[in-house]
């Protein structure tokens, strides 16, 4: 069906044309023009070749893609909501898969929370709704100053595993570090099966340097010295240094098959560090289950040369040519749910049902 014609507008950036043709393809409609390319100063050129005034308007954009770093998609999907907005468009939906800066959600030391800064630009661009999926911290949605809909991908990689897993009742659900327990937790219970967690991968701890953190010494004013109490002297309760304990699961994975369950896999090293433990411990067959398969870098090598058999995950993010630099990486179609998450916001439908089930520390 023509866009123009059903009154949902629907363009797909650079980051991943496949997904949103197939999301086009469930929806019965076409994508609408437009055209999205750089200057020869490496500026970001749009041209929208349909009229948006008083229309709904989505758009695709992961945070990633093959050929397009994070920054450069940002940028697209900033300049292209912009436009529909100046163009008197009714609603902005952004709809992105793989939502970038999740993993700065935190503010570390001196730093900032660049999470929060995409947020208010996003906002600012014109966006009026956010559709998005497996956010890396749920909170995230409390940067925004619109609805955003956090779905879930997880009931695709359980049908997998159900579908696609020989013998998967003689597997064990594995947190690859305590903080994924909770994600874990989900999939065990879900499928029946028993849990294990990868306790010890923990990261180093700064060592203590002189920039600027301490209390500066007592200073001398008018040849005399100040009349306070340095912090030393105060006897302040401080908690010992960490140590990294020694890599160690807990539970049992001997003669079973081990599914690590995460949210994403960027760079890989940890998994293999975590597949290496399992098959030491006895697992035989070891599978890894992730939302977004960023996989930069090396990491197709790493997998490929490790004890990791397959890398299943979903298409948020495109993986075209890392499949061809690794045999082990499975793909899950998550494109039916966002077809239908678009389809029930632009009916006025409640988005209750994608969330079925879902309890809410999922």
């Amino acid at each position: 069906m023509n866009p123009s014609q059903s009154g949902i507008i629907v363009f797909s950036l650079n980051s991943n044309k496949d997904l949103s043709e197939k999301i086009a393809r469930k929806l019965g409609i076409e994508l609408a023009a437009c055209s999205v390319g750089k200057f020869q100063n490496q500026e970001t050129s749009v041209k929208i070749g349909i009229s948006v005034r008083g229309k709904d308007v989505y758009i695709i954009q992961s945070g990633l893609g093959e050929s397009l770093d994070v920054n450069d998609a940002l940028m697209e999907l900033f300049i292209v909501a912009y436009a529909c907005r100046t163009a008197c468009a009714k609603r902005i939906i952004g709809v992105i898969p793989y939502l970038p800066y999740s993993k700065q959600a935190k503010m570390n030391k001196r730093g900032s929370i660049p999470s929060k800064l995409v947020a208010s630009l996003m906002c600012r661009a014109g966006l009026t709704n956010i559709i998005t999926v497996d956010l890396h911290a749920k909170e995230i949605q409390g940067f925004y100053d619109a609805p955003v809909d956090n779905l879930r991908a997880s009931p695709f990689l359980v049908q997998y595993i159900t579908e696609k897993v020989a013998d998967y009742r003689n597997a064990v659900i594995i947190a690859r570090n305590p903080g994924s327990a909770i994600r874990a937790t989900s999939f065990a219970e879900r499928l029946r099966l028993g849990l294990a967690v990868i306790h010890g991968e923990q990261k180093e701890m700064e060592s203590e340097q002189l920039d600027g953190r301490q209390s500066p010494p007592p200073t001398l004013v008018e040849g005399r010295r100040f009349a306070s109490v340095s912090i030393d002297s105060m006897s302040l309760p401080g908690f010992l240094p960490k140590a990294k304990p020694p890599i160690n699961v807990v539970g049992d994975v001997g003669g079973k098959i081990a599914i690590i369950v995460d949210d994403m896999i960027d760079e890989a090293e940890s998994f293999v560090n975590a597949a290496k433990l399992l098959k030491d411990r006895g697992a035989y067959k070891i599978l890894v289950m992730v939302t977004h398969g960023l996989l930069s870098a090396d990491a197709p090598e790493l997998i490929e040369e490790s004890a990791i058999d397959e890398v299943v995950i979903t298409n948020t993010v495109s993986h075209d040519t890392k499949m061809t630099r690794c045999s082990k990486i499975r793909t899950v179609d998550i494109s039916s749910l966002l077809a239908e998450a678009i389809r029930r916001i632009h009916n006025g439908e409640s988005m209750g049902y994608l969330f079925r089930n879902v309890p809410l520390e999922d």
